[in-house]
């Protein structure tokens, strides 16, 4: 297949699909009028809490929400230190402890948790554990070492701190057109192709334990206990008040809790891949604008490579740069994937690479490549109306804007724009 090159107002080197995957868009095109189905049911908000099967609306195509699949809790051990107490020594004690196992609350991409779609997700992981979990970004590293206990017996000791480490895994809701048994369309909320790790934990609680006490069963004060080493001769000897070196459990244990080296993208997402190489295209020969339902803004690529994708309206000046082509395109489900080309400067729709993670993140475009921050999930209406909604393929994140203005960036949002404007139009030119 040839390079997409940018040619002014002509496309060169576009090959059409086959009559058969054109035909899979040919209802996203179908003449602006009333939707097939009779009225659209009234839109989900967060509070309602959708589930998989649920009707959803128009207004929701441009939206996504959390649900959870797999949870795990560990009683885990974030500060520890081998303490010995002798006659004469006891009362209260403060101890620097040393940090045994850092976690820190992540979901999917976004270890920083300044979106909406993550706070949703761990606070559904809260609510189906009964567990009081932290659901914004923190790391327990950040706590303080310190530990003020009254010791009111001689003995050794495990001075902790600890917490219970709740992981999993996570889907995404999107809302789609589903065929029903009889042959009509209806939108129902599915699970989309977005789907990633979390990482939180609970509330720190500290302490400290004896070999001789007794105590619950698969509890944070069980594993300081585990971890204090009672079989060891460190435990069983003499010592002077005060500090204990750690034993080879402890430190072993400390060693196999240090996180495994990031990447930035969780398990269960695409992997962003390299730019050196431009990619050849596969286009549906239609274009189209991406329009705002009902108005005359629009998609508008940027002339400039450090601007974004902007609404504007479209008028003889605007030298195709409202003009996308959908390529590359595939479907699973119901679900398009595909790749929006630029017919007036030739690139294509990404999220920049350097703020990939980022909430509100601008839309742009760029040389076309092989990358998943260039692949797109469009969820549509059903036939009879053009409506869709946008989703990048890497992020998990919606396309939206803020407000309806000329010259406003599309943008993503992790959970979409909940008000409805992530649903656009697509508007064939």
């Amino acid at each position: 297949m040839s390079h997409l090159r940018s040619s002014g107002r002509r496309a060169r080197g576009l090959v059409a699909l086959t009559v058969t995957a054109a035909s899979t868009l040919a209802a996203i095109t179908a003449a602006a009028g009333p939707a097939a189905a009779t009225g659209h049911p009234k839109p989900v908000t967060t509070a309602d809490q959708p589930k998989l099967g649920d009707a959803c609306s128009s207004a929701d195509l441009g939206t996504r929400h959390p649900f959870i699949k797999t949870t795990e809790v560990s009683p885990t051990i974030t500060h520890f230190k081998g303490w010995f107490v002798t006659e004469g020594t006891t009362g209260n004690h403060t101890v620097s402890t040393t940090t045994q196992t850092t976690i820190t609350v992540s979901v999917g991409l976004d270890g920083k948790i300044d979106g909406t779609f993550g706070i949703d997700a761990l606070s559904k992981v809260g609510a189906s554990l009964g567990l009081n979990v932290k659901v914004d970004y923190s790391s327990t590293s950040s706590e303080s070492n310190s530990v003020t206990w009254n010791f009111n017996r001689p003995g050794y000791y495990g001075v902790y701190k600890g917490t219970k480490k709740v992981t999993g895994t996570y889907g995404s809701l999107n809302c789609n057109r589903v065929q029903q048994g009889d042959g009509g369309w209806a939108l129902k909320w599915i699970e989309g192709p977005g789907s990633g790790n979390f990482t939180t934990y609970t509330t720190l609680e500290e302490g400290a334990v004896r070999c001789e006490d007794k105590v619950p069963a698969n509890s944070i004060m069980a594993k300081a206990k585990y971890l204090l080493d009672c079989g060891s001769a460190a435990a069983k000897a003499e010592h002077p008040a005060g500090a204990v070196a750690p034993t080879a459990k402890q430190t072993q244990d400390r060693l196999a809790q240090r996180p495994a080296p990031t990447s930035g993208t969780s398990a269960g997402q695409p992997k962003a891949t390299g730019r050196s190489a431009r990619a050849a295209l596969d286009c549906q020969p239609g274009a189209y604008r991406i329009d705002v339902p009902g108005k005359p803004l629009n998609w508008s690529a940027p002339l400039l490579a450090n601007d974004g994708i902007r609404l504007r309206e479209s008028t003889i000046f605007s030298a195709h740069l409202d003009n996308w082509r959908l390529c590359n395109v595939r479907e699973n489900n119901g679900v398009i994937e595909a790749s929006l080309w630029n017919w007036g400067n030739g690139g294509c729709a990404t999220i920049p690479a350097d703020i990939a993670n980022r909430e509100q993140a601008y839309l742009t475009t760029a040389n076309c490549a092989e990358d998943d921050l260039q692949r797109f999930y469009i969820y549509r209406d059903v036939p009879g109306s053009s409506k869709v909604g946008v989703q990048n393929k890497y992020t998990g994140s919606m396309m939206g804007h803020d407000r309806y203005a000329d010259g406003e960036l599309i943008r993503q949002f992790s959970s979409g724009r909940q008000d409805g404007t992530g649903t656009y139009t697509l508007t064939g030119v």
